[in-house]
Order: C-alpha cells, then sequence, then structure tokens
C-alpha cells in the first residue's frame, strides 16, 4: 500500500513587501546603530529575496490609517504593539489563510469531497487561539463533525514533516483515511525594529503564507502528477541547541537565529541525511545529485548555498528552493511545501522521479523525507531528455510509442 499525497496547493495574504523598499524602512528606524543601519542593510540585500507577503496590511507604504498599530506610513515609524495585539491580528487573518489553503486542496483533489476527509491536521507557530485553526477548517469547509482533529503548533520551520509523517501514520493504520494537512504562518506579526543582529536577521527573512495538502492510500483517479510519501526520518545534530529558538516576548515573538546555523548544517548534513537514504540502499549509494529533486526549505541564501555545496547539487535542483525564497521568502512551516508545490507543477521527464526533502528547526532539528513524485502519463519521446529512456517508459505502459505519439498529433 501507498500512502499519497494527491494535491497540494498555497495560499498568500495580498500585501506584497518589496525588499528593497522594506530595507529602507527598517534602516531608517530612530534609535539603530550606525552598525544595526549596515546589518539592516546587508541582511536584506544578501538575502536573495525580491517579494514577500504580509497579513499586516499597515506594512504597506500604500495603506493609510488613521490609528497605525504596527507602521505609521505617515512618519515611516515602525510601531512596537504587544504580543495580545499581534496574536489578536493572528487569530483573524491566520484563519483566512488556513481556510483559502484547505478549500483549494480539497477542490483540487480529484475523486476527493469534504465529505471524505477523515483526520485535519493544522500546524503553526506564530500564534495561537482556542478554538483553534483545526476547528476553524472543519467549520469552514462543512466536514463531518467528527473529524479528527490535530494541532502542531510552535515547533517551527520543519513542522510540515511531522504533519506529513502523521497524515501518513493514519493512512497506513486506516487505507480509508482521508488526512487533510494544512500550515499556515504570519511571521511578519513578529518582526520589528532593533540592533540584535538575530532580530535583523529575521525581519530580512521571515513571511506569511499558507498551504494544504490532501494525504489518502485511497486509489482515485488521477490526471496529474502526485507525490508517494515514501519514508521520513527525524535527527538531532550534537551542537546547536540554542543557535536556533523561538520564545515569546511582550512585544511579539522572538527569534533567534545565530549566524552559525548555515555552518552548523554544512558540518552535519550528511549525516543528518544517512537514516532517511538507508531506506534505499540504490539511492543511498549513488551520488546526491542523481536524485532528481531537491525540496530544501530555504531557511535563508547562505543555507542553500551550503546545502548545494555540501551535496554538489546542481543548479536546477536548487531552483525551486531558491524561487520559493526569491518570490515569497521564509514563512516557516509553509515553505518546505511551496517548494514541493514548485516541484509537483515541473514538467516531468521520467514516469517516476525521487524528492528528498528537508527542513530545519530548533533543536537543531533536521527533518527529511524521501518521496516519489509520480506523474500518469507517459511523455512524447520528442519533448523529453533521453528520448529512449521515455520510449522505453511507453513500452512498460503497454503502448506503441509511435501509434501514442500520432493520436496526439491528431
Amino acid at each position: 500500500m501507498t500512502v499519497n499525497l494527491r494535491s497540494l496547493e498555497t495560499a498568500v495574504p495580498p500585501t506584497i513587501l518589496v525588499q528593497p523598499q522594506a530595507r529602507d524602512v527598517f534602516a531608517s528606524q530612530p534609535g539603530l546603530t550606525r552598525l544595526g543601519q549596515r546589518l539592516v542593510r546587508t541582511c536584506f540585500d544578501s538575502a536573495a529575496i525580491d517579494t514577500r507577503h504580509t497579513a499586516v496590511a499597515e506594512m504597506s507604504v500604500d495603506f493609510h490609517s488613521e490609528d497605525p498599530v504596527f507602521f505609521d506610513v505617515g512618519t515611516g515609524l515602525l510601531l512596537s504593539p504587544s504580543t495580545k495585539v499581534r496574536n489578536d491580528l493572528f487569530t483573524v487573518e491566520s484563519t483566512k489563510l488556513f481556510i483559502e489553503a484547505a478549500t483549494k486542496a480539497v477542490s483540487a483533489c480529484e475523486g476527493i469531497t469534504a465529505a471524505d476527509v477523515t483526520h485535519v491536521i493544522t500546524v503553526s507557530c506564530t500564534g495561537f487561539f482556542n478554538p483553534g485553526p483545526d476547528y476553524k477548517v472543519v467549520r469552514a469547509l462543512g466536514l463531518n463533525p467528527s473529524v479528527q482533529r490535530y494541532h502542531l503548533g510552535f515547533m517551527g520551520c520543519y513542522a510540515a514533516f511531522p504533519a506529513l509523517r502523521a497524515a501518513k501514520a493514519f493512512c497506513d493504520a486506516d487505507p480509508h483515511a482521508v488526512v487533510l494537512v494544512v500550515s499556515a504562518e504570519l511571521c511578519s506579526l513578529h518582526v520589528r525594529t532593533s540592533n540584535n543582529p538575530d532580530t535583523i536577521m529575521g525581519s530580512s527573512l521571515f513571511a506569511d503564507g499558507a498551504a494544504a495538502a490532501v494525504v489518502t492510500a485511497r486509489e482515485l483517479p488521477a490526471t496529474g502528477p502526485v507525490i508517494v510519501l515514501d519514508e521520513f526520518e527525524t535527527v538531532l545534530t550534537p551542537v546547536g541547541e540554542d543557535s536556533m529558538a523561538w520564545n515569546i516576548g511582550d512585544e511579539g515573538f522572538e527569534m533567534v537565529l545565530d549566524s552559525y546555523v548555515p555552518r552548523i548544517i554544512d558540518e552535519h548534513i550528511v549525516a543528518a541525511l544517512e537514516p532517511l537514504l538507508a531506506h534505499n540502499p540504490v539511492v543511498a549509494t549513488a551520488p546526491y545529485r542523481d536524485i532528481h529533486h531537491w525540496a530544501i526549505h530555504p531557511g535563508g541564501r547562505s543555507i542553500l548555498d551550503k546545502v548545494e555545496a555540501k551535496l554538489e547539487l546542481t543548479e536546477e535542483q536548487l531552483r525551486p528552493a531558491r524561487e520559493t525564497l526569491r518570490n515569497y521568502g521564509n514563512m516557516s512551516s509553509a515553505t518546505v511545501m511551496f517548494v514541493l508545490k514548485h516541484i509537483l507543477d515541473l514538467p516531468a521527464t521520467e514516469a517516476r522521479e525521487n524528492i528528498c526533502a528537508m527542513a530545519f528547526g530548533p533543536g537543531l532539528t533536521v527533518e527529511t523525507g524521501l518521496f516519489t513524485k509520480v506523474s500518469p502519463l507517459p511523455l512524447l519521446p520528442a519533448e523529453v531528455d533521453g528520448g529512449a529512456d521515455a520510449v522505453s517508459e511507453l513500452d512498460v505502459f503497454g503502448v506503441d510509442p509511435s501509434e501514442f505519439e500520432s493520436a496526439i498529433r491528431a
């Protein structure tokens, strides 16, 4: 029995932060030292980010409020609301994203309706409320009130993996289970002005977004690709417990993101991958770049640079992660789902393509997954590099390649 991720959809709030504009706002805040101003410009300019989305409409330079709470566009000052004010906005705005992403994922899943969903798993580390997002999703989508609900809170950027792993476990235990996994993060609620390098780094990277997936082992029709969830592993690096953390302060949540993190990942990523790749001896003994796709959580540009160099991956294999970072920033747990979505939407070159996925978070925790992208239809030889391989794929499906191509061209 295989457990498949059968649909994957994303959602973002409408307000867009343009990185150079955000940099100038943060660099012009009173109280910044000359070193702080220099750090702001360096962090924002080197982040490899063009745009980010935020649920805080006030953060736009085009938004005018008579009673600003987060940003006064008239004076250009970043304000510092209490944690309660920030969390109140999380309650309203994250609910919209949870519901939008969940609705899109269920609608996009062939052969599944809302009535089929048996489990809901929600994920977030950027706010709290109760009845929580799991409840809101059940009510908004009209799911069966007896749906089993779970919420993974405050785990950090790697939390999509425990959610997908739990979804797979539910489906392994019950072949009829249909699990809706939804992650939504409003990281921008907690950015602020500061001379602290960790805070400046966080302000330059973090953004808001949501993603949702339908996971099931049911035999269903599929006209598009699906992702088989093969294996998961969790590893704690021997160092780095204090290098990445997420704490609750009086004026929002406080990020600890040590500049040493990329070096820790560089030194320990190979060992962290060993337990995962050991599940597939063929993959384990081949060069890393022989794995078709790499869904790497883009925690920052330097992390991607370290992983690419250490594993000797190609620029193309890093493209889904780098483009996600460039267009959306770091949306914590939702980010790797955006990367997987990018990979899922890529044209297939083979019927079955390996995916190695990973994300990092407090601990320092390395979550990994080994998946397979399965495309339902063989491709035309002329449209694919390595046409001979594609022809053999047609044979596997019992199709005469010439007849198939003629039928498509007709």
